[in-house]
């Protein structure tokens, strides 16, 4: 764990490898290089697009902010699996379009769909950039909760199988204790966690810079800032 201390600055961690920090305690910042991807992911009603709006300062990629675009401009008693579609390729063209501008960018990815992630990972490595996983550990009941709180929930179907797949990243992280293939970094954080930590921030960090992870061959992935509206 690399720690920035000062007598100005509160502590702050560059992740490097994999950091688990549920039930441990949280540093104020997560500090990246200034032009890496951060992925943001965990179970609906985890608490992601909260952490993402209240402590990134970069760019955000969240595909509700799409939805609610959508929203607010068709009638209300259109069922979002009319539009759903609508928001997807607009989600998915924005995000595109921001990994273009080869800045810093925050992407909530549930994980459901790997060849999203098997795309931002290529995309990353061509452009020698890294991409950090950031995983929001809630259980099934937190999780819930905050659907219930933001007045959108998924279908038991739909839950359960965001429940598998979150489950089975989170056990091939801890298996491995190492992120992801092709991935720079992974931390972990509870609801507890995500509560306390105050900035995710891009800077070039000091000394020498990470090598960017090289692509194993034949790998698949089974705030304040300027804010993306996007899916």
């Amino acid at each position: 764990m690399r720690e920035d201390t000062g007598p100005a600055r509160a502590t702050a961690l560059r992740p490097d490898g994999l950091h688990d920090l549920r039930g441990r305690p949280v540093p104020a910042a997560l500090r990246y290089g200034p032009t890496d991807l951060v992925v943001v992911s965990g179970l609906p009603g985890a608490g992601k697009s909260t952490l993402m709006a209240r402590c990134a300062q970069a760019p955000l990629i969240d595909s509700q902010h799409v939805r609610e675009s959508y929203q607010d401009r068709l009638p209300p008693w259109l069922p979002y699996s009319v539009f759903r579609p609508l928001v997807r390729s607009t989600h998915y063209l924005r995000l595109m379009a921001e990994l273009r501008a080869s800045g810093p960018l925050v992407i909530h990815d549930c994980g459901t769909v790997p060849l999203v992630r098997s795309w931002v990972r290529r995309t990353a490595r061509r452009q020698q950039r890294h991409v950090h996983l950031l995983f929001l550990d809630a259980d099934a009941q937190a999780a819930r909760g905050g659907q219930h709180a933001r007045g959108r929930s998924v279908s038991t179907r739909e839950f359960a199988r965001h429940r598998a797949v979150a489950q089975r990243s989170l056990d091939r992280l801890l298996a491995a204790s190492a992120p992801p293939p092709g991935w720079a970094s992974a931390v972990l954080l509870d609801r507890a966690g995500a509560r306390t930590l105050r900035e995710i921030v891009f800077r070039s960090p000091p000394g020498r810079a990470l090598p960017v992870p090289r692509e194993p061959r034949g790998s698949q992935d089974t705030g304040r800032a300027r804010l993306v509206r996007g899916a």
